[in-house]
């Protein structure tokens, strides 16, 4: 046991290692090869629309064929060969369509693996946080090395960084054990009630709504930095303090999920994220939204880690790879789409202070949302 929950958490640690390649530098890859904000928000606007197909696509397959680990081998090994032409590539069509795949492969990796670290802590009864918080580890390290290796060496060694974690991330998905699966069989009209159940459908409004300026910030945080004077190396340092203080918090996670209920943890999260973009849009300088980042652990973990658990007691045991590729289709697709045209937009009209702004504002809406939520929820538990 003790061998195959080391192999999960090394897994966990390269892959999203090579996760933070993706999601902190192509923007600031794509900057380099000359493409403007608005041109990066129309690609990753597209590759978002590509995650809404793709990632409900991989989490149906492996709930009908009943395997995590083999649909993450596709996957990943497909990302590898896609990220691969991607960094080596400056044709503007060609990186079009390779963020494109990278979203149609890798993105849905993402869900998989949190699905499959999930259903493992349950079997063997240790805590999700336990097991994510290398993922974590693996994010805030390879920011910051990636971020310096690029400034010293250049951006085109990140063809080379991206392979190497793509690897050894393959090599220990090899050896990791498959999560188990319900022997239930899938029931078509069991999950058309759970998605029509009016507690289902605010939960997935208030996840898109919280989920757009993460997003956005995703897409924006690199190109933002460096548009306050800041270096590559400033924006893998701010990607490593994001990272390290969600380490912090997934190791607490478990005892934080415990002692709160989801909805209020949710509720405290999204007034948190209003606090740390109205503060990043008066940042007078780079330096400021580098260490604003480590608000990243109190917002993103909580919410996230909060949304998960919300996520799986409420959906059937036979769905839920499928449940937690809803979750990220929200999270990373449709919030990503709006989040990266709009905000791809409101920064080459206004600038990045005005896109965080409204980012602020976006998250004081869903706080709004979650605490009405969070009262219907007391005024229910007190009726009953």
């Amino acid at each position: 046991m003790k061998l195959g929950i080391q192999s999960l958490r090394a897994y966990n640690f390269f892959y999203f290692s090579l996760l933070s390649i993706f999601i902190s530098f192509v923007p600031v890859y794509l900057t380099f090869r000359g493409v403007t904000p608005g041109e990066i928000g129309m690609m990753v606007g597209f590759g978002s629309f590509i995650g809404i197909l793709s990632q409900p696509f991989w989490g149906m397959v492996s709930d009908k064929y009943k395997t995590i680990k083999r649909i993450i081998l596709l996957t990943l090994g497909a990302s590898i060969l896609v990220g691969m032409m991607l960094f080596t590539t400056n044709h503007f069509s060609f990186l079009f369509l390779l963020v494109g795949a990278m979203y149609f492969f890798l993105l849905p990796t993402d869900p998989l693996t949190e699905s499959l670290n999930y259903r493992v802590a349950q079997q063997h009864q240790i805590s999700f946080g336990s097991i994510r918080t290398f993922g974590a580890i693996g994010y805030a390290t390879a920011s910051l090395i990636i971020g310096w290796t690029v400034d010293q060496l250049g951006m085109d060694r990140l063809s080379w960084l991206f392979l190497g974690y793509g690897l050894l991330a393959f090599v220990f998905a090899l050896v990791v054990s498959d999560a188990p699966s319900s022997s239930k069989k899938l029931s078509r009209q069991e999950l058309k009630q759970f998605f029509f159940y009016p507690k289902t459908l605010q939960f997935f409004l208030l996840v898109l709504i919280a989920a757009t300026p993460h997003r956005t910030n995703d897409s924006f945080l690199g190109v933002f930095v460096q548009s306050l004077g800041g270096s590559t190396g400033d924006v893998g340092q701010a990607w490593f303090f994001a990272a390290i203080s969600e380490v912090l918090f997934f190791a607490l996670s478990a005892r934080i999920l415990q002692k709160w209920s989801e909805i209020k943890l949710i509720t405290w999260a999204t007034a948190l994220y209003t606090i740390r973009y109205a503060l990043c849009a008066m940042a007078p300088s780079a330096e400021w939204v580098v260490y604003l980042q480590l608000t990243q652990g109190v917002t993103f973990v909580i919410f996230y880690t909060a949304t998960i658990q919300y996520l799986y007691r409420i959906i059937p045991e036979e769905w839920k790879a499928t449940g937690q590729t809803i979750l990220a289709v929200l999270f990373f697709g449709i919030s990503g789409i709006i989040g990266s045209i709009a905000g791809g937009w409101v920064f080459q009209q206004w600038g990045g202070a005005a896109l965080y702004m409204v980012m602020g504002i976006l998250s004081l809406v869903a706080c709004g949302y979650s605490l009405t939520l969070w009262r219907s929820q007391r005024t229910e538990e007190i009726q009953s």
